[in-house]
């Protein structure tokens, strides 16, 4: 049969293969491309996701060679050492600890408390504006009015009173603790976009052909709007790594003798600190800014990507 089919047709094998290299060229890109090529296209961006990524990396790869409860403790004859003194690169606090040491380690339980926060925050979210915005009616004003209870909560002093009651508690604790709180804003967004598709032919056409709903919610209307999830979950992810490091900078995140960010920055309570002590408090904050910055111009390419009009890639 493919004989007779060749001896029959009249296009030949180089301009078969030609038409087939136009179709691919032609044909619309993956998002995965699209995104790519706009990090080509800005370079800023991309040295942004390169900061990002080989810092996660390495404070998760340094820290493992880390002894936490050894470096935590006290030596009275390193008092305030200044960076470059006795073998402390970026200098110690108070406690004569390694402030290079607690920045890894403190680095570390930060991003690990924004990525998980961000996870299961976003999940929740996303599956609850997923399923308030396509059933509409009841379901929809039933699950509005609990969002409308948690917003009207005090977040911040919700928090507080939680980690107060709870006795010991560590990363995964507290973790789940901001996540109870901070999926509003995402099942919001995510309801509002829904309502609109849901509304559209494929989704008719999908409720006609006997789809069952929940198969429509995430198989249908879930990919179409993966642009803005992913947006949304970029973008958290840099707002979640202030959460716990403004609540550590309180002294109601992670306990005392567990280092991160926000206690690194707690060293600036002290007027001590700001001016003579710097290096104990300076290059949290600079990290953080930097990280916080860098992810936030991630987001914004991203956000750029799901936008034809506004992208700069030559690919998209």
């Amino acid at each position: 049969m493919e004989e007779n089919l060749n001896r029959h047709s009249k296009i030949s094998a180089a301009d078969l293969e030609r038409l087939s290299k136009e179709a691919q060229d032609e044909a619309t890109p993956s998002s995965a491309k699209i995104i790519w090529s706009e990090f080509k296209a800005d370079k800023p961006a991309m040295v942004a996701l390169v900061i990002v990524i080989g810092f996660i990396l390495f404070v998760m790869i340094a820290s493992l060679f880390i002894n936490t409860p050894k470096m935590m403790e006290t030596d009275i004859m390193n008092y305030n050492a200044s960076p470059g003194t006795n073998g402390f690169l970026l200098g110690a606090d108070t406690g004569g600890r390694s402030v290079g040491q607690q920045l890894i380690v403190g680095a570390r339980n930060s991003i690990g408390i924004a990525i998980g926060l961000t996870v299961i925050s976003s999940t929740f979210g996303i599956c609850w504006g997923l399923i308030s915005g396509y059933f509409n009616g009841y379901i929809d004003w039933g699950m509005q009015r609990v969002y409308d209870f948690m917003m009207m909560l005090p977040m911040t002093m919700m928090i507080i009173v939680l980690v107060t009651i709870i006795k010991n508690y560590n990363a995964v604790t507290l973790t789940l603790i901001f996540s109870i709180f901070y999926w509003e804003g995402t099942s919001r967004l995510i309801r509002s976009r829904t309502l609109s598709e849901s509304e559209k032919d494929y989704v008719a056409a999908a409720k006609t052909s006997g789809t069952s709903n929940f198969k429509i919610i995430f198989k249908e209307i879930m990919p179409n709007i993966s642009s803005l999830i992913i947006v949304d979950t970029t973008l958290s992810f840099a707002e979640n790594i202030g959460v716990e490091t403004g609540l550590s900078y309180l002294g109601f995140g992670l306990p005392i003798q567990t280092p991160s960010l926000g206690t690194l920055i707690a060293n600036a309570n002290d007027p001590n600190n700001i001016t003579q002590y710097w290096w104990t408090w300076l290059p949290a904050a600079l990290l953080i800014i930097v990280l916080c910055l860098s992810i936030s111009y991630i987001g914004q390419v991203v956000r750029r990507s799901a936008d034809a009009s506004q992208r700069h890639g030559i690919d998209a």
